[in-house]
Parts: structure tokens; sequence; C-alpha cells
């Protein structure tokens, strides 16, 4: 038998566009930095010092190693496990998996999640170019189905959403349709990079970067980290936290299968990992899709938002045009997904994403998201990929369930 995990505090930091924000003194606002602010916030939300935390799993893409443990010590030099976490895009996500399951197996009772990314201007690319990249076969069995272009993740991204359009008939406008309600949700959300609304037909002019994907149906390269403080339930009992602790009642982390190159652009780029990850947290927590009033999903693109309805069930394949057609992804519909904006709208620094959903779960959870909040909730689903590939999904429910 597993120990139950909680969430006990959050915090993360407003997401900003790279190198735009500064310290009081004027130096760049850097890593550290980051994750102090996040880390210092989800600990006073706990209401517990640092010298509490037993292990801390800390995850970044762009990094030197151990910059988990410089990171961290800004909150407190106790020697504890620093654990580094790289898992691309889902790297956020990871280091919860991983502190999750330390509490899980009975190896600690209180462990710290984070999260950080400070990222260079633009597109994408790798630091190495005298080594195999990670992503070979993936960028080579894309390639064999459509013409290579570049930026490689929207060209990836945008191949599967064409894909769609060819198999069951969804338009350039149900893509556009999801930029427009997550630019939309993210007004009212400070934390957000842009809190901008658009309309309809100015996210469909935008500039095009990948057929049929503009820019404001693109997530930005982001600054910015995220925080999650995980107990088990005798800490929560000990130190009185169960009245705004959030339990999490299922988690999965899935990677590729060898059905991942079958051919297909939405297999390559993760459907069948999200299928697979969904299914175990739904037989780990009992819940199924329509129990779940609230998702943050990995919106890396809308095209991936739009193929993630059908990944994780929340309709037959091909029907997501119709959640979408009918508003049952928006207040007021079946579900509200991305209340937070998405990282279409909150941003994407790729180590805190993770985080910023579960902080914005938890939030949601403890009806703590102001004009944000989703009412009537008692259970919340989060979705983060990595490509490369690793998906994560965590499912969570009010400890007084």
């Amino acid at each position: 038998m597993t120990n139950k995990v909680f969430v006990v505090g959050v915090g993360m930091t407003k997401f900003e566009k790279p190198g735009r924000r500064k310290n009081d003194d004027g130096s760049d606002w850097d890593y550290p930095d980051m994750a102090l602010e996040a880390g210092t916030k989800a600990l006073a939300d706990a209401g517990i010092d640092y010298d509490k935390i037993q292990q801390a799993y800390v995850g970044y893409v762009y990094g030197e190693s151990t910059s988990g443990q410089r990171a961290v010590y800004g909150l407190g030099m106790t020697g504890i496990p620093v654990v580094n976490v790289n898992n691309n895009c889902s790297t956020g996500s990871t280091a919860l998996y991983l502190a999750a399951q330390a509490i899980r197996g009975g190896l600690a009772d209180c462990t710290l999640a984070l999260g950080f990314e400070k990222m260079q201007p633009g597109s994408l690319t790798s630091s190495y170019e005298d080594r195999a990249q990670p992503m070979d076969k993936h960028v080579m069995a894309m390639a064999a189905l459509t013409e290579f272009a570049f930026p490689v993740a929207p060209w990836m991204f945008a191949a599967a959403g064409r894909e769609h359009m060819e198999q069951y008939g969804s338009t350039p406008e149900h893509f556009a349709k999801i930029g427009y309600k997550n630019h939309k949700h993210s007004v009212n959300n400070p934390y957000a990079q842009f809190q901008d609304e658009y309309t309809l037909q100015e996210i469909l002019d935008a500039k095009m970067i990948c057929e049929p994907l503009t820019k404001l149906q693109c997530s930005p390269t982001s600054d910015g980290s995220g925080a999650a403080i995980l107990a088990s339930e005798r800490f929560v009992e000990e130190n009185d936290l169960a009245e705004r602790a959030v339990e999490i009642v299922g988690q999965a982390m899935i990677t590729d299968f060898q059905n991942s190159f079958d051919g297909s652009a939405k297999g390559i780029i993760g459907h069948h990992m999200n299928v697979a990850a969904a299914q175990q947290v739904y037989d780990q927590s009992g819940l199924g899709p329509d129990d779940f009033g609230v998702i943050e999903l990995h919106d890396c693109f809308a095209a991936n938002e739009l193929l993630l309805y059908e990944a994780l069930q929340l309709c037959p394949d091909g029907e997501a045009p119709k959640i979408i057609d009918n508003g049952d992804n928006t207040y007021g519909g079946k579900w509200v997904v991305n209340p937070s904006g998405g990282l279409i709208s909150k941003g994407h620094p790729l180590g805190a994403t993770g985080l910023a959903q579960c902080s914005e779960m938890t939030w949601q959870l403890r009806g703590e998201a102001d004009k944000r909040q989703v009412e009537g909730l008692s259970a919340g689903l989060q979705h983060n990929i990595g490509l490369g590939g690793a998906a994560v999904v965590t499912a969570y429910q009010r400890a007084n369930r």
C-alpha cells in the first residue's frame, strides 16, 4: 500500500519575456533569484520553514550541472539530497513526480519540487552539435511525413494539426479559437507573461509561424520559476495543514512506445504517451474525464491542445472541434481548460511550466484563484509533455473528499 501525497504549499514568479525583468539593484534577474522567489512563496504558503524539507527535486533544461543546488541554497543549506531534473518541456512535472514518489514510497515526509528557466529569446535550439540529438528519431520520422521546416517545434505540432484537419475536417479557425480562449483567460492571471485579449480575427491574422499556426497560437520563450511542497498524511496531520492541503490522487509518467513512430504525426508528438498516462491516472484515482471541472494541459501550440482533448478522452477521436464550437473548454462549458492562460499566454519557461500548472490546480481546488476561479470544483487534471519524450499526468482532489 502506498502513502497518500498532499500538496501543502505552492508558489511561482510572474513569467517574463527573457531578459526583461531586473532586480531592484539593476542586475539581471537570474535563476537563483527566480527560485528564491518561488520557493519562498511556497514555504510561506505551507507555513513551514525550509528545515522541514527532507529532499528537493529541481528541474531546468538550459543550465549547468548542479544548478539545482545553486538554486535552493538561497532557501537554506541543510545538507538534504538535491536531485537535478531535465526532461525537456515536462521537466517541472517530472520533478513533481519524483518528489511525490519519495513520499508515496515512504522515503520522506516533506519534499520540494522546484523548477526554473532562464531562456534565450527566439526559437529553441540545441547547445551541442557534436553528438546525437535526443529527438533525431522523432525529427526523421516527421520528415518522412511532411517537408521539413524550421523552427522544428512548431513544424512538428503544426504537422499533427494538419493531419487532424485532413482526417477529421477540423479547420484553422478551431485552432485559432483555442488561442483566443487562452489569451482571454490570461487577462485575469497576474502571473501571466501576456495579459492581452485578442479578437478571433486578430489571432487568425497574426504572423504565420507554420500552417495553420499563427504566432498568437504558439507559446513564447519565458523566464520564471514555480515550486510546490509535498507532504505525507502524517506530516499534514502533525503540522495542522489539512484545511488547505490538496491530495494527488493519481499520477503517471510515460515515455515513448514503439508505436510513437507508427507513421502518424500525432504519434510522434506524444499521442500514445498521453493516452497511456491519462488512463493510468484514471485507473489510480477512480475518476474519469467528466469528474474534472478544471484542466491545465500542455498547449505549447494550439494544435496540441486540440489533440489533447481526444488523447485525454474528453471526447472520441475526431470530435475535439465539437468541444471548441460548443464552448465546452471555457467558463460556462463542461470543462475550463487552461484557466491560467496556458502556455500560449501565461508563458513557457520549460523547467517551471509543470509546477506553474500545479500551482494553478492547487489554487483552484482551494477556491483561491480569484477572477479565474472555476465554481463547484472537486477535482482537477494536469497534463505536461516533453518531446523525446515524457508525458506526465496528475489528478488532484480536495483533501476533505
